[in-house]
């Protein structure tokens, strides 16, 4: 593959393919109407979004930054595809209720060095997602953590040993507090 990132686009067979293809031509579609939908909402796309050819009809797409000006309806729609909006901020709580803003839940992250931003993102009045991390991306679940969505995203803890403290406010809290930023699920850069 060539592009964006040819490291980062490719079979999900190979070792070391971060981003493998969309699922299938409607996804695709999602993608670019999302993309088209951003624009028309003033962001600009930065960098990405472009398919890769590809044998059989696999969907290969780079993933795209788009700058937001600012929380628009977009940025609140879940298009399963490799799309990350960027907005600015002026003070910590601004950023935390833009976070806050969109409907969904699962899984969140910050990248601080400042430990007051840290603590105040993972507590009560910090993100209000069911998983949050502090200076590690987001994997989705969590094995052994008090992992579910919050809002309309995954299952909730409606059933199973967690059921009680549904009435509870619990998030799983990830820091990372070395120089080194590593990656999920063993992923490494050889």
């Amino acid at each position: 593959m060539t592009g964006l990132c040819p490291w980062l686009l490719g079979s999900p067979f190979v070792d070391g393919t971060l981003v493998g293809p969309l699922i299938d031509e409607n996804a695709y579609t999602n993608m670019t109407a999302a993309l088209e939908t951003a624009t028309a909402q003033g962001g600009k796309v930065l960098v990405g979004g472009q398919r890769r050819q590809s044998s059989r009809g696999s969907f290969y797409v780079e993933p795209a930054v788009v700058s937001m000006p600012d929380q628009s309806p977009i940025v609140h729609e879940e298009t399963f595809a490799p799309i990350l909006y960027v907005m600015t901020y002026s003070t910590f709580e601004e950023a935390i209720e833009i976070h806050n803003a969109v409907p969904q839940g699962l899984s969140s992250a910050i990248f601080t060095l400042d430990q007051r931003e840290a603590e105040q993102f993972m507590a009560a009045n910090g993100s209000d997602c069911g998983i949050v991390h502090v200076n590690i991306g987001t994997a989705g679940a969590e094995i052994g953590g008090a992992f579910g969505g919050e809002k309309t995203t995954g299952g909730g803890r409606e059933t199973g040993s967690d059921a009680w403290r549904g009435y509870m406010r619990r998030a799983t809290n990830t820091i990372n507090y070395s120089r080194q930023l590593p990656l999920a699920q063993g992923v490494s850069f050889s």
